[in-house]
């Protein structure tokens, strides 16, 4: 048997906040988003991925489409500042004690928020393996769409065992795994794993690790 598989939710599970919601809050404060246009559409779609609503390819339109407009070096330039100003302070000791229990297994970020936004996120926690929502490239380039099936609910399940084939194993292959998460949305993909575990959960996902017996903890 492999040794454990654990799999980590990235926003409000690792980090005390939403990755997704401060980078487009970054690029807002930045002059690179408008205010008025952006703030609420953000906050919009926020509200709607907590409510269980959210439509992932209208919210990967707004999400990706500021990264086609930009060259990669300025991407990666604001993408160092949006670490230091908006991630650091969102990750907390208990969040790297976590991770650090861990070491000696296989460690993955599987998170909905793309690739571009969560890998230096990933690398931070000591995490070298990330399965993400990938943004397409076109010659380095961000086009501004996304590129193959989203991570996200369905999607996770989807995109794990695409990168499981891809090493020439399944989840089977595990002796355990685990996956902590804080979000109802993750239920597709806690319910495979053998050791679901709820990380400051929402209510609906309470409720379902409850009647489970799964753990719930809190990193708060």
């Amino acid at each position: 048997m492999n040794p454990r598989l654990v799999l980590f939710d990235l926003d409000n599970t690792l980090l005390a906040g939403d990755s997704d919601f401060e980078w487009a809050q970054f690029l807002i404060e930045q002059g690179v988003l408008d205010r008025e246009v952006y703030e609420a559409r953000n906050q919009r779609f926020f509200d709607e991925y907590k409510a269980g609503t959210l439509d992932i390819h209208t919210f990967l339109d707004f999400q990706l489409k500021p990264l086609s407009r930009h060259p990669r070096s300025q991407l990666a330039a604001w993408h160092g500042e949006f670490m230091e100003r908006r991630i650091r302070p969102l990750i907390r000791g208990t969040a790297r004690a976590l991770v650090e229990r861990h070491r000696g297994d296989l460690r993955v970020v599987i998170t909905a928020t793309n690739s571009f936004v969560t890998a230096p996120i990933a690398r931070e926690f000591g995490i070298e393996e990330l399965i993400a929502t990938e943004p397409e490239q076109r010659d380095g380039e961000f086009t501004g769409s996304v590129r193959g099936i989203p991570c996200f609910r369905e999607g996770k399940v989807t995109q794990l065992e695409a990168w499981l084939a891809r090493r020439s194993t399944s989840l089977a292959a595990y002796s355990e795994s685990w996956f902590y998460s804080d979000s109802h949305n993750d239920l597709p993909l806690l319910e495979r794993v053998s050791h679901p575990v709820a990380v400051d959960p929402d209510a609906t996902l309470r409720a379902r690790a409850e009647r489970g017996g799964w753990p719930i903890i809190s990193l708060d």
